[in-house]
């Protein structure tokens, strides 16, 4: 990776990445793009930045030929519970901003690196250790949309020879960045309730397992996939990673190890609840650690220390730990 574009920057995900990667290649190699521009971000006011919509292809193919770049993180989309009320904006953008980058991948001899989901699963995918390959037959446009991300990698890979590399995200965790209609927002929005109310209505219920992962992890592994020697991937359009499987009541009691008076109720909210058991409650990674050695470095209780010490910080709230 020498000159390395990413779409999506000011996502949960591009926000730390951009910053990671700036740091590893060098600030003039990484451009980071999106379709606002948040002039208080180190992604803005820190480095390239180039306002972009994935799906005007000439203004996309110009910021490569512009910028001579050889690597594009495509991390451009639309979340689960937001496409759920949006599905053909859903589908324009997570299928539409994929064909682009491929195509442009394909012209421009670049590798692309593309985000999938734990929800290219579905209701009869086997719920727990979730194979690499098995049945996907998502029920919603969302996780429809992985799927024929996934697919459209295979294809541009077998048919022209580019060089595509994705993962099956879990539900990712961070102080970062403010959660933006995930279904998985809750694992996010509780740490930031302990801190502010010492309470928090989870919107999931009790039960509700599904894989999670931390941040730091989560960047780690994008780049480790990039960083890996393309003659030993086998499963490259979409490795299942994941750091953690918990539901609402293991978070809960990860936080009152900490902050000893939190408390936490229910009111489900019936969209995400349904997106949430249609996923599975956790995932077989040894493809991803036998092809090119992902590893993570948190468990639950680590990082819920991590997250209200930084929290903490963020949001000017006194924390013991």
């Amino acid at each position: 990776m020498t000159k390395i574009l990413v779409t999506g920057s000011l996502g949960q995900v591009g926000s730390d990445l951009v910053i990671k990667l700036r740091e590893d290649y060098g600030i003039d190699n990484v451009i980071a793009t999106d379709l606002n521009e948040n002039p208080d971000s180190k992604v803005c006011n820190e480095g390239i930045f180039e306002k972009l919509d994935v799906l005007d292809v000439d203004a996309y193919r110009a910021l490569v030929e512009k910028y001579n770049v050889d690597t594009i993180f495509n991390l451009a989309g639309v979340l689960s519970a937001v496409g759920e009320a949006k599905p053909m904006v859903c589908w324009n953008v997570n299928v539409g901003g994929v064909i682009n980058t491929l195509e442009i991948a394909k012209d421009h001899n670049c590798k692309v690196l593309n985000i999938s989901s734990i929800a290219a699963f579905g209701p009869s995918t086997p719920l727990d250790n979730t194979p690499q390959v098995t049945i996907q037959r998502p029920t919603t446009m969302y996780g429809v949309a992985k799927v024929a991300s996934e697919l459209l990698c295979d294809y541009y890979h077998h048919k022209y020879g580019v060089d595509t590399r994705a993962v099956r995200f879990p539900g990712i965790i961070s102080y970062a960045a403010l959660p933006g209609g995930g279904t998985t927002d809750y694992a996010v929005e509780i740490y930031y309730e302990a801190l502010k109310s010492g309470k928090y209505t989870s919107f999931i219920d009790k039960g509700t397992h599904m894989d999670m992962m931390y941040m730091p992890d989560a960047i780690g592994c994008l780049i480790q996939l990039m960083e890996a020697d393309g003659d030993k991937l086998v499963n490259r359009n979409a490795y299942n990673v994941s750091a953690m499987s918990f539901d609402p009541e293991e978070i809960a009691a990860s936080i009152k190890k900490y902050i000893p008076t939190f408390e936490m109720d229910y009111d489900v909210d019936p969209l995400r609840q349904g997106i949430a058991e249609s996923w599975p409650n956790s995932l077989d990674i040894s493809c991803a650690k036998e092809e090119w050695g992902f590893h993570t470095d948190y468990d639950l209780d680590a990082m819920s220390l991590d997250m209200l010490k930084n929290l903490s910080e963020k949001l000017n709230i006194p924390f013991e730990g």
